[in-house]
């Protein structure tokens, strides 16, 4: 079983990590899409609510989240 959902990059702070020889945390949130395009309508009924807020201490990771851009969530059982 996989649950696919869809969620918007709300915003991105960097944080100065406690070990400073580490560089930065970025924490990204993210909330579902709600609108914009059929496929987003299609995501809404399914997931109309929520929030993810991932931590990132790898830069390199942490620059690839783009603010305002749209990824899909893939939940599958580990």
């Amino acid at each position: 079983m996989t649950v696919r959902a869809k969620f918007q990059v709300k915003s991105i702070t960097k944080e100065r990590h406690w070990d400073v020889k580490k560089g930065h945390i970025h924490t990204v949130k993210l909330i579902p899409v709600v609108s914009g395009s059929p496929e987003n309508d299609s995501f809404f009924t399914a997931t109309p609510c929520g929030d993810i807020s991932l931590g990132v201490v790898n830069a390199e990771t942490g620059s690839q989240f783009e603010l305002g851009a749209e990824y899909y969530v893939d939940f599958t059982p580990a």
